[in-house]
């Protein structure tokens, strides 16, 4: 089984680097899969409230035995529950989903900019009542921009432990990186492959090729060389094993910055951008 190396964050836990993402998996498919990733070797669950999925993941840990302590659970606040009584209730239900009295890391899903009078800082307090009556081993942020973090550090007292947000070699967000780096704060990289996008690219096939490995091993690979926490998913056993198959080789440093090199800047996201989306589900 393959060692997974830890990063520490800056409240002194340690994170899986690499862990197993749920986002977009049915509820009915995702008890199962999160077995098989617990069987494989995998230490690290990432889901949110908002993928309607935390019960099932909570089932998932359980169903093998596995010792609540041994795995690393993250979920998320949902973008409806921002008021400080709607979050409190909220990650009441979140903890209840998974029957657990504790997450190991709770991050606000999306900063909402303009929603709630663009007030994320009184949410933000909410988590730290959550870190500090031990409920929230850590807390973090999802989607913030240096702006938004600017804000978090001048009327609050806590730096977010890590930020997740989104980055893959057509977008690897180089200011938000070097915003974490400079003040603490890990990144973890959603959408890493950018939803399969860079798989057919013709460098970074060229790579996989000289490393006798496949296009996603390579891509995830980068993201572990460069430091980043990152969660693929799949419900397909054998892609589950493969994307766990990442610390038997290394890419060096021409490889590196060929993948870094094909970043588009902002046309190259997947997703929405931070600083206008505004959704609150349904």
């Amino acid at each position: 089984m393959s060692t997974i190396p830890s990063v520490q964050l800056n409240d002194g836990a340690y994170i899986p680097q690499l862990g197993f993402g749920v986002f977009q998996i049915e509820p009915e498919k995702t008890a199962a899969a999160v077995r098989t990733a617990l069987e494989i070797g995998y230490r690290h669950i990432d889901t949110a409230e908002m993928y309607g999925n935390e019960k099932e993941v909570g089932q998932g840990v359980r169903d093998p035995g596995m010792n609540r302590a041994d795995v690393f659970i993250t979920s998320k606040l949902n973008n409806g529950f921002h008021k400080p009584d709607d979050a409190r209730r909220a990650f009441d239900n979140t903890l209840r989903a998974l029957e657990s009295d504790y997450v190991d890391l709770f991050l606000i899903h999306w900063p909402l900019p303009t929603l709630y009078g663009g007030d994320f800082v009184s949410t933000w307090k909410v988590l730290e009542e959550f870190a500090r009556d031990g409920r929230a081993r850590s807390i973090g942020v999802s989607n913030f921009e240096p702006a938004h973090l600017d804000r978090l550090a001048k009327e609050s007292d806590t730096v977010p432990a890590v930020n997740q947000v989104e980055v893959h070699p057509y977008f690897t967000n180089e200011e938000v990186r070097a915003y974490g780096k400079e003040h603490g704060i890990v990144t973890e990289a959603w959408s890493p492959i950018a939803q399969g996008a860079v798989l057919d690219d013709e460098t970074i096939g060229r790579v996989a090729d000289g490393c006798g490995k496949s296009p996603a091993q390579v891509v995830l690979r980068w993201h572990i060389q460069r430091g980043d926490i990152v969660f693929p998913k799949s419900v397909s056993p054998d892609r589950v094993r493969a994307n766990f198959e990442l610390f038997d080789f290394e890419l060096d440093g021409a490889d590196m910055d060929a993948i870094s090199a094909l970043d588009r800047g902002e046309s190259g996201r997947t997703g929405p951008n931070p600083n206008t989306f505004d959704y609150i589900p349904d």
